[in-house]
């Protein structure tokens, strides 16, 4: 082909110009008339918009002009740029008004509201438009559309991305200051940000992290469950160490039990230890305290139910050098039964030495069998702990060594 020879217009592409220019014209003159009739139709079908404030629904007039105002200027330029590229499409008609709307506004709505807009350009337009030039803008009207739906779904999954990734930093924080007992205004302020309530009654359960779980569904479920049970909760896995706070536990060993069971799945194998229910989050770091000594020193007890609470490990948690668990022994177990009857701790001492039985303790004393088991009855008034009952058995014996050790009488 000669250089100089020109090119045959393809049928149907280069009459369009003219047409093309003025229904861009048009479209120019009405875009306010487009806008206005838009907010009508949001005022008199949306229930939710009415409920904004004067700001929020001034951006949202914002964003319906700028979706008309982009659309006729990619339309204007359609020839050249056919393909509609989504994020300009997002930065042209939000700017930056997701950041006011996102937490605002939900996603459906924010659907709603293009529908909507859409809805009006399409039924306003041949009252706007030449009739020849009518068809083609509809059916470039109904593409632009669905790219901005699109485009729409990006920015909000954009921005529950960004408040997910803050939302978990902030739970790690105020976990993390349960753990090192730092709690203050500023973590209770974040706890109350993560949507934690006035909840009464805190506990710390403590277990291994699940294998192939992603961290975030897994705190989903656990949240999920735990709203299920009436309760709050709050997440964070330190190393292969998953860590609830539970809110609303109930305040006796058995409703903190119940509570603990309502997330047990969530943890991986091996032991799950519930610490002391207390007041409020701002005490709950001595329910973690006994939860962290519990974990520790689990191993010590291998039949160990799941879960369990941290009290019931206070002999392996003795052995393992925790301090508060040698007190509390000393003070809850050995002085009430000093303070008693002499008797208690010499009964309890031979009944340990004699195998725990009845007749051989009675030999040893000089008594009849049932005076040895009324005394014996009676240390379990004392203390909780049943002499009879094996596990209990070796709870009393691991605090008669550390009061004899203490000194104390």
């Amino acid at each position: 082909m000669p250089a100089h020879a020109s090119l045959t217009p393809v049928p149907g592409t280069a009459p369009r110009a003219e047409p093309r220019t003025r229904a861009v014209h048009d479209l120019h003159r009405a875009t306010g008339q487009l806008s206005t009739a838009a907010m009508a139709r949001m005022d008199d079908e949306m229930p939710w918009f009415a409920e904004l404030s004067a700001e929020d629904r001034s951006w949202v007039g914002v964003i319906v002009q700028a979706g008309i105002k982009s659309f006729v200027d990619w339309y204007a330029d359609e020839a050249r740029h056919p393909e509609l590229d989504g994020t300009a499409v997002a930065a042209q008609v939000f700017g930056a008004a997701p950041r006011a709307l996102a937490g605002v506004i939900s996603l459906q709505q924010t659907v709603d509201l293009v529908r909507l807009g859409i809805e009006v350009v399409e039924s306003n337009l041949d009252a706007v438009l030449n009739p020849e030039d009518a068809r083609d803008v509809h059916a470039g009207v109904l593409r632009y559309g669905r790219e901005v739906a699109f485009a729409t779904a990006e920015v909000y999954a954009r921005a529950a991305e960004v408040r997910g990734a803050w939302d978990a930093r902030l739970e790690a924080l105020v976990v993390d200051s349960v753990l090192r007992a730092e709690a203050d205004e500023t973590m209770l302020s974040r706890a109350s940000a993560l949507g934690w309530g006035d909840s009464s009654s805190v506990a710390v359960v403590l277990g291994t992290v699940p294998q192939e779980r992603h961290e975030t569904d897994l705190f989903d479920d656990v949240r999920r469950a735990a709203r299920a049970a009436g309760m709050d909760a709050l997440c964070a896995s330190q190393g292969d160490r998953l860590v609830v706070l539970l809110g609303g536990v109930g305040d006796d060993v058995d409703d903190t039990s119940k509570a603990a069971r309502a997330v047990l799945d969530f943890f991986g194998p091996g032991p799950v230890v519930v610490g002391p229910a207390v007041d409020d989050l701002e005490h709950a770091h001595v329910s973690a305290r006994g939860a962290l000594s519990a974990h520790r020193a689990a191993s010590g007890w291998p039949d160990a139910p799941r879960p369990v609470q941290s009290d019931e490990l206070l002999p392996e948690r003795a052995l393992a050098g925790d301090g508060h668990a040698r007190r509390h022994l000393v003070d809850e177990v050995y002085l009430p039964l000093v303070s008693g009857r002499n008797t208690l701790v010499e009964t309890l001492a031979t009944y340990n030495a004699s195998g725990r039985s009845l007749e051989a303790t009675a030999r040893v004393l000089f008594c009849h069998p049932n005076t040895v088991r009324y005394r014996l009855r009676q240390i379990g008034d004392l203390t909780g702990l049943t002499p009879t009952d094996a596990r209990d058995a070796f709870t009393l014996e691991i605090a008669l060594v550390l009061g004899r050790q203490s000194g104390r009488e």
